[in-house]
Parts: structure tokens; C-alpha cells; sequence
């Protein structure tokens, strides 16, 4: 096994033990959050969607739902800004503080994702990629990523996935450890939570949590 590989290997297994461990101790912590969900409006704990994953596998992703039922066929559609409607009051607070993403610990016990990664994507998108944004697909998606920590949703989609690729042609545990460390001052300052509205079909069901 080649030192790169051991390196990958390494990083999985230390992702589904890490996930193993948050989960027990937040457990209290994803109660209230449900609890808090259900309280505040009618309709599922979790928002579920159907994603690509590593070398085009799909998976079915999780989040903390954020918006009222059938959020798509109401106002804007599938697009989302910081004051819609749609959001509740709840999902307002889970997503400026994206613990609307604490549900993909799942996922990374099921091995379906890392805790950094490119973001997992839509079918529809995948199906548009060319043979340099493919590449995208190459390690396993994450909950933040190299992407994240440089714009976040405020950039444009190509820019994303050119950062996404170079992440995974420059990938070393050393930078894994520089994206986890930028990615709790990118929470903290809140920075691109919501993108441009010329980004939107790239956005829209991707985070439209409902």
C-alpha cells in the first residue's frame, strides 16, 4: 500500500471514529435541536436528498430541515436568501451556525463522507461536468472543504470546483488540519452562508432544506 493510500485509509478510519465520538457526546444536543424543529413548525426532522458521492456513488445526505414544507413550489422557488420567508426561525439560527449540517456525522459513519472534502453534489451537476470537474469526484465528499474556507457559497460554482480539485491534487493531513482551523472562523464570522443570485441553479436544491 503506497504511503498516499495509507494516508487515505488513515483519514477515513479516523473520520468514522471522530464522528463516532461527537455523536455521543452532541447526542443531547441533536434531541434539543429536534425537539426545537418539530416545536417550531409542521413537517420532518431532517431535510434528506439524494447526492453524488466518491467515483460517482450515490447516497442519500442529512441535515437539520431549516425551511417549511414544500419550500420549492412556495415564493422564489428554489431560490434562498438570508431573509426568506420560507426559513424558520429555527432553521434561521441552525443555518448561521450550520448546525443544520450535524445529521452528516451519519454520513461519515457510513462511510459515504469525510469531515473535509469537496461538497457533495446533485446529480443534474455531475452530468454537466467536463474531464478537469470530474475530478471533483475523486475522494470522498465533505462537510466543509478547501472551497468552504475560500468563499464559501459567496463564489462563483467553476471557482468552486477548481478549489475542490486542487484540494484533491494537493491533498496532505497537514492541510486537512488548515481547512478545520479556517473552517470555525468561516462559521463564526457567518461569511457566505448565501450566494449570489446568478448562482442560484447551482445552489438552488442543494440548499434549499426543506
Amino acid at each position: 500500500m503506497r504511503f498516499e493510500n495509507k494516508q487515505l485509509y488513515f483519514k477515513c478510519l479516523f473520520d468514522r471514529a471522530i464522528s463516532i465520538i461527537i455523536f455521543t457526546i452532541i447526542s443531547p444536543l441533536l434531541l434539543v435541536i429536534s425537539l426545537a424543529i418539530k416545536i417550531d413548525s409542521k413537517g420532518p426532522i431532517f431535510f434528506v436528498q439524494e447526492r453524488v458521492g466518491k467515483h460517482k456513488k450515490l447516497f442519500k445526505i442529512y441535515k437539520f430541515r431549516t425551511m417549511v414544507p414544500n419550500a420549492i413550489n412556495i415564493g422564489t422557488g428554489v431560490y434562498t436568501d438570508e431573509n426568506d420567508p420560507r426559513i424558520t426561525k429555527v432553521g434561521k439560527f441552525l443555518r448561521k451556525t450550520s448546525l443544520d449540517e450535524l445529521p452528516q456525522l451519519f454520513n461519515i459513519i457510513k462511510g459515504e463522507m469525510s469531515f473535509i472534502g469537496p461538497r457533495p453534489t446533485l446529480l443534474y451537476q455531475v452530468e454537466q461536468y467536463d474531464e478537469f470537474q470530474i475530478k471533483r469526484l475523486n475522494m470522498n465528499p465533505g462537510v466543509t472543504g478547501w472551497a468552504q474556507v475560500n468563499g464559501r457559497n459567496s463564489i462563483s460554482w467553476p471557482e468552486r470546483i477548481k478549489l475542490d480539485v486542487w484540494y484533491i491534487e494537493n491533498w496532505s493531513i497537514w492541510l486537512d488540519i488548515k481547512i478545520i482551523t479556517r473552517t470555525f472562523a468561516v462559521v463564526f464570522s457567518k461569511q457566505g452562508i448565501y450566494g449570489q443570485k446568478e448562482n442560484f441553479l447551482v445552489r438552488d436544491k442543494e440548499n434549499l432544506n426543506a
